[in-house]
């Protein structure tokens, strides 16, 4: 078996021709990556459901728009919470996962979070892949993979995040963000 180089704390961006309606023009942070598999979540696709609705604990907490996002297609009756907590040390119920992003544990109080919170979100369901999948899918050229951003976890327009992250990249990648929606138009 080949080792895996951990894309854990970067970001999956579709490429233009990804055929996967999950996925399309998708921006997938991921929060694990090894070689038993890998796990993120979608950043730019809000719901129209309110976080207070589902977890009303954490309603004042999220970041705008204050809305479910959909993470990825696995496990919609899940929630997931993501948050930035800026400094070295988090506090208790989030761990980690890469520079300042890191997983909240939805079952501690958000009173022990709240002070510690830069921002934000709530995901139903996750994007996974099993032992080699997402490798197989990156040498097909679905997704590029670039470096995430803090801000990415909490844009406030998620729906111009897949052209903002390709714009922001410093090499040919800055061209995709000009790709039309449907290309037969032009």
């Amino acid at each position: 078996m080949t080792e895996v180089s951990s894309l854990t704390g970067r970001l999956l961006v579709a490429a233009p021709a990804l055929a996967d309606p999950n996925f399309d023009r998708a921006v997938v942070l991921l929060l694990d990556h090894d070689e038993e598999g890998s796990l993120g979540v979608v950043l730019n696709r809000p719901t129209p459901v309110g976080v207070g609705d589902i977890l009303a604990p954490w309603a004042g907490l999220a970041g705008e728009p204050d809305v479910v996002f959909q993470g990825g297609p696995v496990s919609l009756d899940s929630a997931l919470g993501v948050a930035v907590i800026p400094g070295d040390d988090g506090p208790l119920g989030w761990r980690r996962v890469h520079g300042a992003i890191g997983l909240v544990d939805l079952e501690t109080p958000p009173e022990l979070l709240a002070a510690s919170l830069g921002s934000l979100r709530i995901f139903a369901g996750y994007a996974g892949w099993g032992p080699g999948q997402l490798e197989a899918e990156l040498g097909d050229g679905a997704w590029y993979v670039v470096e995430s951003e803090p801000g990415d976890v909490s844009s406030p327009r998620p729906e111009n995040l897949w052209r903002a992250v390709l714009r922001r990249q410093r090499s040919e990648l800055a061209m995709i963000a000009t790709y039309p929606d449907d290309p037969s138009l032009n």
